[in-house]
């Protein structure tokens, strides 16, 4: 915790502040499994970017070619670790894949800081130092809470849970959140029928659309679709191009991207989670300087579960389209 609140303090006085002290030729890559038209990556990308102003570090963030491919993150990582980096900042979305490589770089000496996502064992199922990123199996079930808040006082309960990456840490925990929700809620409430399935439901907003809304047309008495990320949006426009009123199909999912805000504006959207990109690319730089500069070991960093509303949309929206958010 006095690690923690060191960071803290640290990045809060950076924000502040007009300069620091350079951080002597710190040199920090960042590989991950997104590629450059994820709006949410972009978003971490502003956050990693200002930090590195903030302390004058020498930084490159590597995106993939495709979206969620584990081949090229490892790839790039590979390749960016033989120019022999202070250290490595990597979401670590497959629990097997990275392991041979995040274990060299250790051995190298270089600082390896997992963000966004973590081997779902933490420390004991990979070599990494510390963790800045979201809880997801209980960010996926404070969703489930969160939309469950608008089921319909009678009849059966319908749900759809798209996995859009299947065997991806992020996606699948994030579901499984969800879906433990649902079987605690089922179990409250045993004069109810609730039932619930899940779905390969992709990462591109175009093919969300398109399989989510064949089930939807083909279950027209589905209660809720849950998202693991913010291609619920592409759900949303599906719903609206059909003429399907605001809220006669609940939908949640995570990340305040511009696209989503904007389908919650309108109400298609009932309850989205924020687990702070900005944040997600400025704390990681924050750690690594301190470890250079005095020698802190790097901590872990929850970024949040927090639950957005309707209400908050608009306010957020300037915020997002900033990439702050």
């Amino acid at each position: 915790m006095k690690r923690l609140t060191a960071t803290l303090l640290l990045a809060t006085t950076l924000l502040a502040g007009p300069s620091v002290a350079s951080a002597d030729g710190l040199n920090i890559v960042f590989t991950h499994h997104s590629s450059a038209s994820n709006t949410f990556w972009q978003a971490v990308k502003k956050g990693f970017d200002d930090a590195c102003g903030k302390v004058e570090a020498k930084c490159n963030m590597i995106f993939t070619q495709t979206e969620g491919s584990v081949e090229q993150q490892l790839a790039n990582m590979r390749a960016a670790l033989a120019a022999k980096p202070d250290a490595l900042l990597t979401s670590i979305v497959d629990n097997k894949a990275f392991d041979d490589v995040i274990k060299e770089a250790r051995d190298a000496g270089v600082l390896v800081i997992a963000v966004n996502v973590d081997d779902t064992e933490g420390a004991k199922g990979n070599a990494r130092q510390a963790f800045i990123g979201q809880g997801f199996k209980p960010a996926g079930y404070s969703l489930g809470k969160a939309i469950s808040e608008s089921f319909p006082k009678e009849g059966p309960i319908k749900v759809l849970v798209g996995i859009s990456a299947p065997g991806q840490n992020w996606s699948e925990s994030r579901g499984a959140g969800v879906m433990q929700f649902l079987e605690e809620y089922k179990a409250a409430h045993p004069d109810r029928q609730v039932s619930w399935e899940r779905i390969d439901s992709g990462t591109d907003l175009a093919i969300t659309s398109d399989r989510v809304g064949a089930y939807l047309n083909a279950h027209p008495d589905t209660t809720a679709y849950f998202d693991t990320g913010f291609w619920c949006a592409g759900v949303a426009r599906s719903l609206q191009d059909r003429g399907v009123a605001p809220g006669k199909v609940l939908l949640g999912g995570f990340d305040l991207v511009p696209e989503v805000l904007q389908q919650m504006q309108k109400g298609y959207v009932q309850a989205l989670v924020d687990q702070q990109p900005y944040m997600q690319g400025f704390m990681p730089v924050m750690e690594a300087y301190l470890n250079k500069k005095v020698g802190l070991a790097p901590s872990d960093i929850d970024t949040g579960q927090g639950i957005v509303r309707r209400d908050q949309a608009d306010a957020i929206m300037t915020l997002s389209s900033q990439g702050l958010r």
